[in-house]
């Protein structure tokens, strides 16, 4: 697929900003401690969903002040796409999961089908306990089943396409320091 990265840029000039970088760190430092009072005896292996919780993970991990392993998976329902297609499993869970206390780190709750099918993966694979973590809980009822929630959220954000700190417009802009809205949607 070929992006005119005129329109990249374009999109990133007329975003509504919805949370600042400093918006974005006060929630990161809340949700530190609510991890660390829950999981800081745990001894966790923590999994980062790529691409999206790449920078979450990055600008979390330092936070946690306890030892914790990390792992890897990459399932999406996206893609480059502005809607969720069909879950696909790019790279099966790292590490192994069986008896441990695991956490698992994205960048956004939105329909949430991604996030359950992980989750639902990792207590198949035997995990002892498994809880979530997501930057952004975005508000909707079209959750994947209804009252769906992570565990730990850093900000509730309104039913717009969002990108910044790990989320993505078109494949771009998950480097952006802020949460923005692509204009429009």
């Amino acid at each position: 697929m070929t992006v005119d990265l005129a329109t990249i840029i374009r999109a990133r000039e007329e975003a509504d900003c919805l949370a600042d970088a400093a918006q974005v760190n006060a929630a990161l430092d809340r949700m530190a401690a609510d991890i660390t009072r829950t999981l800081g005896n745990a001894n966790p292996l923590v999994y980062t969903v790529m691409h999206g919780g790449l920078i979450f993970a990055g600008r979390m991990l330092p936070r946690l002040p306890f030892p914790l392993e990390l792992a890897y998976l990459h399932a999406t329902r996206y893609g480059h796409a502005e809607r969720g297609t069909s879950l696909d499993w790019q790279v099966r869970p790292t590490g192994d999961p069986r008896g441990r206390t695991v956490l698992v780190l994205d960048d956004i709750l939105d329909e949430g089908h991604t996030l359950h099918a992980v989750i639902e993966y990792l207590e198949r694979a035997g995990a002892a306990k498994v809880y979530s973590a997501v930057l952004v809980h975005k508000q909707h009822e079209r959750k994947a089943y209804p009252g769906m929630r992570a565990d730990f959220t850093g900000l509730e954000l309104e039913d717009r396409f969002l990108f910044g700190c790990g989320m993505d417009y078109k494949g771009y802009w998950r480097n952006a320091p802020g949460i923005y809205a692509v204009k429009g949607l």
